[in-house]
């Protein structure tokens, strides 16, 4: 009898102590989460959506792992790199946050300390966050990673096009504004101050994205061995100009700088990819590569990238311009496969949610999807079919299902070869809009409204929805830096 007794004794005790282990036991299984962002890189030019080798260079680790995971053929951005990586922080409309045009040297919009981040997300949960590369949502204090949701970051706060500044403003003898005198390269911890590095010049532009892979390969094995789930962004700056080669990648490709520097760029992806595998934690990561918006045009800078069938450019809301490469990987839960279905890099934000159990904010309008189940396989269909597109203070076009709309008639100014698409381009107010089917015109050439008009009712409907959240929740004033 006592036996007995002693028995149950012991299976209570183990039983509890079971039990109560199964906080930290999950805690342990939630998954880390890589992401990488590339720059200004278009839709045609990776292998696996067409470009590669018949562009004149090669990106095999890249396409190595779109194929190791689910590849999207219809992952859809915002119009510039402010606004694409302010709704991917937020998810939300860059416009939500006055962020919804390119950030500028002289411009007061900058991401609010309000707002809540992915790296606030991810430690809400427990996670360790590190951003390393290019930031450029706002170079106020409170604006910087370190101080959104951030453990560390190395990087820039700004852009490439910094390293343009200082030569072209000697030429011109024209000083800088105050703060550009020297575009720097930051370090930061949270709860400290950003430190200077070094100068951020055409020198080290040769090298940024390098230290942003050293960077992000001795996190991946510091927190491997601690067995923490991490965050961590890694935000390349290729292949945005100027592309001045590293001394290892010039001459590499067949095209010049650019191909040059998506070489590298598929280089240190590589190096982040043999990281992960090498910490032995492959199987419970999540990678997620994705571009942040579409290329410059040749036609207006011969270091560019190429849109493949679509027409458009960094600066425009055309298809071009928002439709960019996108892939995630997570083996065993998602299935290497290619998908048409329509994803917004704002769904990130929900999805991640999800998986990791937090909790999306409900004080304000947050505009990406859930898109968990239909990544793991659970069901057929993504759960959005339409997608907004603002550029500053204007609703230029609206995406539902296959058509797109265009309230904004976005052309080329100049002649001939001096055509300027894009932040050059030209911009005028539609009296009936212009409806084109991308799926049978990826080109947008011919215009369909005539014929399609019973779309208009479902595009007024989710335009009718975003205006009446404004009212509980009014944006911030946008940027527009020719109306004033």
């Amino acid at each position: 009898m006592k036996l007995i007794k002693l028995s149950k004794s012991i299976f209570v005790l183990v039983l509890c102590t079971f039990i109560f282990a199964l906080p930290s036991a999950y805690a342990a299984k939630k998954p880390n989460v890589v992401f990488m962002l590339a720059d200004n890189m278009g839709y045609g030019d990776l292998g696996v959506y067409g470009g590669g080798d018949t562009r004149g260079f090669q990106t095999p680790r890249i396409d190595k792992l779109a194929k190791e995971g689910l590849r999207f053929s219809q992952f859809l951005v915002e119009p510039g790199c402010t606004p694409t990586r302010a709704a991917l922080l937020t998810g939300r409309y860059s416009i939500r946050a006055g962020l919804s045009l390119v950030i500028v040297p002289g411009t007061p919009n900058t991401l609010a300390k309000k707002e809540v981040t992915l790296g606030e997300l991810f430690k809400s949960k427990g996670y360790s966050t590190a951003y390393f590369g290019k930031w450029h949502v706002g170079t106020e204090k409170q604006s910087l990673p370190h101080n959104q949701g951030f453990d560390q970051w190395y990087g820039i706060p700004n852009t490439t096009d910094e390293t343009f500044y200082v030569p072209n403003s000697k030429t011109a003898k024209a000083p800088l504004p105050d703060g550009f005198k020297q575009p720097p390269i930051l370090k930061a911890v949270s709860g400290g101050n950003a430190k200077f590095v070094k100068e951020y010049n055409y020198e080290t532009r040769r090298t940024i994205d390098f230290e942003i892979a050293d960077h992000s390969v001795a996190y991946i094995k510091k927190k491997a061995a601690q067995k923490k789930p991490f965050f961590l962004f890694t935000s390349w700056t290729r292949p945005h100009e100027p592309n001045k080669p590293s001394k290892m990648f010039k001459g590499k490709s067949r095209i010049g700088n650019y191909g040059d520097g998506m070489m590298e760029l598929d280089y240190n992806t590589g190096r982040v990819l043999d990281a992960i595998d090498k910490a032995g934690i492959r199987d419970n990561t999540i990678v997620v590569w994705v571009s942040d918006n579409g290329p410059t045009r040749t036609t207006s800078w011969p270091d560019s990238g190429f849109a493949g069938p679509y027409r458009g450019e960094l600066g425009s809301s055309l298809e071009g311009s928002i439709r960019t490469a996108g892939m995630v990987r997570w083996p065993g839960k998602i299935k290497p496969q290619v998908s048409n279905e329509m994803i917004s890099v704002m769904d990130f934000f929900p999805t991640f949610a999800k998986i990791i159990g937090a909790s999306v904010p409900s004080n304000r309008p947050i505009d990406g999807v859930d898109q968990s189940d239909f990544l793991l396989g659970k069901q057929a269909k993504s759960n959005r079919e339409h997608l907004l597109t603002f550029s500053g203070d204007r609703l230029q076009a609206v995406r539902w299902r296959q058509f797109r709309v265009y309230f904004i008639d976005q052309g080329a100014s100049g002649t001939a070869a001096k055509f300027q698409y894009g932040l050059g381009g030209s911009y005028k107010l539609l009296d009936y809009p212009q409806i084109f089917n991308i799926e049978h015109d990826p080109r947008e050439e011919h215009n369909v409204g005539a014929q399609n008009a019973w779309v208009m009712p479902h595009v007024m409907k989710f335009v009718g929805q975003y205006k009446a959240s404004l009212k509980a929740h009014p944006n911030p004033p946008a940027p527009n830096l020719s109306d004033y």
